[in-house]
């Protein structure tokens, strides 16, 4: 009777248990989980265009050479650093506007990552996801194929 008594409740505490994770694993489906590989594909692509955009304003600014964008851009929030690389207001300047463009562009990007997990997705969903393709691989092998397969159609 005692290891009854022992037993029954460490079942009850293994089988809320399984429930639980059960519950957390199922709470998406694969049309959730194409849409969030969607989003993350749009994602990654916003990004890849802003990085075309920065570097194609570098590459054809008439201000400075690239090499010299790069120097500065590393000091840009230095005025000492500056001052002894001997950069000029119009230098700084352009330094100024491809930061402000990328930020400009980057709040942008976050915003409709946000907006696409919360409406798109739906955050509940969103949220298991992310969670589940830390931890489950099964999740991540599907994610990983639909990945692949949005990226060979060049997105949807």
């Amino acid at each position: 009777m005692k290891r009854l008594k022992i037993f029954l409740p460490v079942m009850f505490v293994f089988a809320v248990t399984m429930s639980q994770a059960q519950t957390a694993s199922q709470s998406f489906n694969d049309e959730d989980l194409k849409k969030y590989a969607i989003t993350m594909d749009s994602v990654k692509g916003m990004q890849a265009t802003l990085q075309d955009i920065i570097a194609e304003m570098v590459q054809k600014n008439t201000v400075m050479s690239v090499a010299r964008y790069n120097e500065l851009f590393k000091i840009a929030n230095d005025q000492a650093k500056l001052t002894e690389a001997k950069a000029t207001p119009e230098e700084i300047k352009f330094v100024n506007d491809v930061a402000a463009k990328r930020k400009e562009e980057t709040t942008r990007i976050n915003n409709t990552y946000q907006a696409l997990a919360k409406e798109y997705v739906g955050l509940k969903a969103f949220n298991a996801i992310k969670k589940s393709l830390a931890s489950d691989e099964t999740v991540k092998a599907k994610y990983d194929a639909m990945s692949k397969e949005l990226e060979s159609k060049g997105g949807e």
